[in-house]
């Protein structure tokens, strides 16, 4: 079956589709659904240019989906981005979507000239470390990622994003 990649916006026909998939993503990482709040964030992250989004299309069904940023690279004098989600419906795992969301942000990162291309997963999250490392992406060494919680909540699982 042939999958699609495209770019997703608010107005996208498969917009609500996308956001739904955003809200199954939110729950596989431990958090209540919440399909309208989801939408509504989703909606204005990418009104506001904050994140890009892109699905992948089977006959008509979102089977995943992936977002960035865009962010200064100011010693570079340019920009980088960062892939801040990745989700597959379980259905569809092990099918290579994965592997065309990831491509498809290489592809457009290199196209708007970044110079770089990153992101974070959780360490014991192996399929992912293996899908990112046969793409090229390698652990940054003499960094720490630091964090300051500004609206701690009681749910809060420790995921940064």
């Amino acid at each position: 079956m042939t999958t699609t990649i495209v770019p997703i916006a608010g107005g996208h026909p498969a917009f609500d589709r996308t956001a739904a998939m955003f809200d199954a993503y939110r729950v596989h990482y431990g958090l209540p659904s919440s399909p309208e709040m989801t939408r509504s964030w989703l909606h204005d992250q990418l009104a506001q240019h904050r994140i890009s989004a892109a699905a992948a299309i089977q006959a008509d069904q979102v089977c995943g989906f992936v977002t960035a940023t865009i962010m200064p690279a100011s010693l570079a004098l340019g920009t980088a981005w960062s892939i801040r989600d990745l989700y597959v419906d379980p259905h569809h795992r092990r099918s290579g979507i994965a592997h065309a969301l990831l491509q498809h942000v290489i592809h457009s990162a290199r196209a708007a000239g970044a110079s770089r291309l990153s992101l974070q997963t959780e360490t014991d999250n192996v399929p992912a470390l293996t899908l990112y490392t046969r793409a090229g992406f390698r652990p940054v060494t003499g960094l720490e990622l630091l964090n300051l919680r500004l609206d701690p909540r009681p749910e809060d699982s420790g995921n940064t994003t």
